[in-house]
């Protein structure tokens, strides 16, 4: 009997959260496609170059260069502003230009994105939908930018309020498990942080289910949690079990107890 195993299905993209944080990021062009752009990797802490005579400079544009969010060359490109490029960007109605920019790029062999050119793209931009710390992409793959734009509205339609402060609250949580358990050796515990003992499998109080604290605990609950939340399921983590939520916040029934045998785990 042959292994099942998902079928690849080519013609898509990988999907990467690129760091970019730091970097130099030329925008060629100042219109209002360059203005996406520009904050797109703005977001993610890139140092912005925009070089566009400043004709052409749409308002959004000039406002971020009046700010010093950016830095502005005022006329058009020249070759050597790929000198110190880590990644470039451009939206110019000029598509000669455009490819030429492209042509420079692959010698020097730094990743650009043509704006509505898609063989003369390394990467695609997506429809982002961003709440905090949450963002989530959809791609068409250059077929359709429209409907991309149609299905993150969905998507974001069918999300909980507060998404992007419940995942703030695992990032926290996160941080402090590493407190509890800061030796490299505790990695995979971390990680996993689902396993429980048999014997307590029928305790009424707590529900031990063999999953991690994100499957065991809703969205809701990671919403509503505070410190002493926090302090109490962290209490947890030796037993490698994860209560819900109501029954850390009740007090421990007497008929409850956990027996000690003197080494790491509970039994």
């Amino acid at each position: 009997m042959s292994p099942s195993y998902p079928e690849v299905q080519g013609g898509g993209s990988l999907i990467l959260a690129w760091q970019i944080k730091n970097k130099h990021v030329l925008v060629v062009g100042g219109g209002e496609v360059a203005a996406g752009r520009i904050l797109n990797v703005l977001n993610a802490d890139a140092k912005v170059t925009v070089v566009s005579p400043s004709e052409g400079l749409n308002p959004e544009v000039a406002y971020r260069i009046s700010q010093g969010q950016v830095h502005h060359a005022d006329r058009k490109f020249e070759p050597q502003d790929l000198d110190n490029a880590d990644m470039v960007l451009t939206a110019i109605d000029d598509p000669e230009a455009s490819t030429q920019i492209w042509k420079l790029c692959k010698q020097k062999k730094v990743p650009a994105n043509i704006a509505d050119v898609p063989p003369e793209c390394d990467f695609y931009f997506g429809s982002v939908y961003r709440d905090g710390p949450l963002q989530i992409m959809v791609s068409t793959n250059g077929k359709g930018p429209k409907m991309a734009s149609n299905v993150r509205k969905e998507i974001a339609r069918s999300l909980p309020s507060n998404l992007g402060n419940a995942i703030q609250k695992v990032g926290e949580l996160r941080q402090r498990l590493r407190g509890v358990a800061p030796g490299n050796e505790e990695g995979p515990k971390r990680m996993q942080w689902y396993r429980r003992p048999k014997q307590l499998s029928k305790c009424p109080l707590i529900s031990y289910r063999m999953s991690s604290v994100c499957e065991e605990w809703s969205l809701e609950d990671f919403v509503d949690m505070n410190d002493e939340d926090m302090n109490n399921l962290l209490s947890f983590y030796g037993p490698g079990i994860v209560p819900p939520l109501d029954s850390i916040r009740r007090k421990p029934d007497k008929d409850v107890f956990f027996e000690f045998d003197g080494s790491f785990g509970w039994w």
